[in-house]
C-alpha cells in the first residue's frame, strides 16, 4: 500500500520578485516615517507662553510667562526662551490669555495711554457696534449725535456733527445677557471731558477712521 502524499516542496527561488520589491519599499517607507519623526522631536524650539491673564496695557513680569518646548512651524513668530527677558517689563499690546504663544507683535515698550492724552470709556449696544472688530491702536471718531426732539445746539440739519479723534486702547467682550461693549479710547485732554459728556447724556456713537487716519 502507497504511503501519504508529501505536499509539493516550493522552492524560495519561485517566489514572485513583486512581492519581495514590495516587502523592501514597506520596509524602507517605515524607516523614512521613523526619521522624519525624528527629525521633528529633535528639531524642536525654546518659546514663551503665556501663563495668566493679561490685560491691554498691563507690565508684564516673569510670572506671566513661561517656557515650553515645541516643534515650531517657521511661518509661527514667536518670542523665543532665551528672549524672556527682553519682554519682562514691556506691557502688553493686546489682551493675552493662558496657554497661548508670545508674539514679538503682542508687546510693546510704549505706554498705551500716552503724555497729554485722556482714556474715555465707551459703552457700546451691539446695534452700536461696527461689524469690524475693535482692536488697540485702531482709529476712530466720536460723533456727537443730539438726541431725538433735544432743542437746537447750534448743530443744523445741514451742518457736519461734531467730532473727536481718538484710539481704540481696550474693547471688552460683550457682557452676557447686554451685549453691551466697553470700548477705552484715548483722546487728546482737551477732548477728553467733551467725550465724557457725550457719553454721559447717551449722544456719542462711535465709528472707524479711514485706515491712513483721515
Amino acid at each position: 500500500m502507497a504511503g501519504p502524499v508529501a505536499p509539493p516542496r516550493v522552492s524560495a527561488r519561485r517566489r514572485r520578485p513583486g512581492v519581495i520589491a514590495l516587502s523592501l519599499a514597506l520596509i524602507a517607507a517605515g524607516g523614512a516615517g521613523v526619521a522624519v519623526l525624528l527629525l521633528q522631536v529633535g528639531n524642536r524650539t525654546d518659546v514663551v507662553t503665556v501663563v495668566r491673564d493679561v490685560q491691554v496695557g498691563q507690565v508684564l513680569t516673569e510670572d506671566d510667562l513661561g517656557k515650553a518646548s515645541l516643534a515650531l512651524d517657521p511661518a509661527i513668530k514667536a518670542v523665543r526662551a532665551d528672549n524672556l527677558e527682553s519682554v519682562v517689563g514691556k506691557r502688553a499690546a493686546v489682551e493675552l490669555k493662558p496657554g497661548s504663544l508670545l508674539a514679538p507683535s503682542q508687546v510693546t515698550k510704549d505706554n498705551l495711554v500716552k503724555a497729554g492724552e485722556q482714556l474715555v470709556p465707551i459703552g457700546l449696544e451691539p446695534k452700536q457696534i461696527p461689524a469690524t472688530a475693535l482692536v488697540p491702536g485702531q482709529k476712530v471718531q466720536l460723533v456727537h449725535v443730539p438726541a431725538q426732539g433735544s432743542a437746537d445746539t447750534g448743530e443744523t440739519s445741514g451742518a457736519a456733527p461734531q467730532t473727536v479723534d481718538g484710539r481704540v486702547v481696550k474693547a471688552s467682550s460683550a457682557a452676557p445677557g447686554t451685549g453691551i461693549v466697553v470700548v477705552d479710547v484715548a483722546t487728546s485732554a482737551t477732548d477728553g471731558p467733551t467725550a465724557a459728556t457725550w457719553v454721559a447724556a447717551g449722544t456719542l456713537r462711535l465709528v472707524l477712521a479711514a485706515p491712513d487716519g483721515g
